[in-house]
């Protein structure tokens, strides 16, 4: 998109974006979203898994926004590389969970997938305190617009939609903020919850 006074062009966008300006990512999602939301659906096949294959391409072209070369194509066509990258990435792993889920299943029929042993243990109350603790302490390391993103979409329920009409911000930087501050609470949290974000 070029040419109109006033409206900034996708590759001017993306250079404001790789100077960190949310606003820029979130205006080339509302451009190009649901463009690559049908590129992502075409191949999982999922509406979640295409909305997250989504939200990842967004954060990666955020990351790599400085790294866009206008002279080796549009803006449009870079989004559908990495947007078709990611969701073959996300069938390649559900494939592979599938096969460890189908292998545990005929190993062991009789148990329960996904289920912890009965009974908990005499530290769990003590273990779920430090949990707490250490959540509480990567949301508070998040930006504040993303801390506030993210609260709003886990603690009181809120979709994207209503978020951002919460917060009078636009759709895209809404969904680009919950991505990244998810990204950076994984990173955060790894260490101590390997299991759950690995």
């Amino acid at each position: 998109m070029t040419g109109n006074p006033g409206i900034p062009s996708d590759a001017e966008l993306l250079a404001r974006a790789s100077r960190g300006d949310e606003r820029a990512v979130g205006m080339v999602y509302d451009r190009y979203g649901q463009v690559m939301y049908a590129v992502a659906y075409r191949i999982v096949r999922q509406p979640g898994d295409a909305e997250e294959v989504v939200a990842d391409a967004f954060a990666q072209a955020w990351r790599d926004a400085g790294r866009f070369e206008a002279g080796r194509g549009s803006v449009a066509a870079w989004l559908t590389v990495i947007t078709r990258s990611r969701a073959l990435d996300l069938v390649r792993a559900r494939s592979r969970r599938e096969r460890i889920t189908d292998t545990a299943r005929r190993s062991d029929p009789e148990s329960t997938l996904g289920m912890g042993t009965p009974g908990a243990s005499p530290d769990a109350a003590v273990e779920t305190k430090e949990r707490e603790r250490r959540v509480a302490e990567a949301l508070a390391d998040l930006s504040p617009p993303q801390r506030a993103a993210i609260e709003l979409a886990f603690f009181e329920g809120l979709s994207h939609s209503e978020i951002a009409e919460r917060l009078d911000e636009p759709l895209g930087t809404v969904k680009t903020r919950v991505r990244l501050g998810m990204q950076k609470l994984r990173e955060s949290l790894k260490p101590y919850f390997y299991e759950r974000f690995a």
